[in-house]
C-alpha cells in the first residue's frame, strides 16, 4: 500500500503540468477540494459519449489491476467498476446523478481514498462553447486520513487533471 501511495504520488507531481486549468480549491485536515475546467474542440456530444467510457482515456498507470477494464453505469447506484481479468473488481464511484450531455455527479474515494474514511463527490459539466465544450469538473473529499487529508489535496487534483488532458487528447483525435 505504501508503494502504490508514492507511486500515486509521483506520478501525480508529474501530471502538474497537464494541459488544463485546475487548482486545490481548498485544503484542509477534514477534507479539500479540487478542480478546474478544460476546453476541448469538440461538440458536447462526443465529450460526453468519450466521458462515460472511462477505459478510453482513464490511463493504465492509474488502475489497481495491471490488465483490466474499466465501465461506467450511468443508472442510479450504477459503478465505475474496475474488472481484472482474474475477476478482482475495485468499484471506485457510484452514479447519483446523470443529465446527459451536460452533468454527471458521482461519488465514492478514488485510489488510495478508497482505504480511508473518506468518500468525495465528482462533478462533471459540460457546456458548448463555440464548435467545442468546456468541461469543469470538481472533486470535494471529506472524512478522515491518518495525517489529514489536505495533503493528499495536491496528488489527487494532478491525478484528475491528467485525466482529463488525457480524455481532451482523445475527443480530439477523433478516436
Amino acid at each position: 500500500m505504501v508503494r502504490r501511495l508514492f507511486s500515486f504520488v509521483a506520478a501525480a507531481l508529474l501530471a502538474a503540468t497537464a494541459p488544463a486549468s485546475a487548482e486545490v480549491k481548498s485544503a484542509a485536515p477534514g477534507g479539500f477540494e479540487v478542480g478546474g475546467a478544460i476546453t476541448i474542440a469538440a461538440p458536447p456530444a462526443r465529450v460526453w459519449a468519450t466521458l462515460t467510457a472511462p477505459e478510453t482515456w482513464w490511463s493504465r498507470d492509474h488502475r489497481w489491476f495491471k490488465a483490466s477494464t474499466l465501465s461506467l453505469d450511468l443508472s442510479p447506484g450504477g459503478c465505475w467498476c474496475e474488472q481484472a481479468a482474474d475477476g478482482r473488481v475495485s468499484r471506485h464511484l457510484e452514479t447519483v446523478l446523470v443529465e446527459p450531455g451536460s452533468k454527471l455527479v458521482l461519488q465514492g474515494g478514488l485510489g488510495p481514498l478508497q482505504g480511508q474514511g473518506a468518500a468525495g463527490g465528482l462533478t462533471f459539466s459540460l457546456q458548448p462553447e463555440g464548435d467545442g465544450t468546456t468541461l469543469t469538473w470538481t472533486y470535494v473529499v471529506g472524512g478522515y486520513a491518518t495525517g489529514g487529508l489536505e495533503a493528499w489535496a495536491a496528488p489527487v487534483d494532478g491525478v484528475l487533471s491528467a485525466q482529463l488532458a488525457n480524455l481532451k487528447t482523445r475527443v480530439e483525435a477523433g478516436d
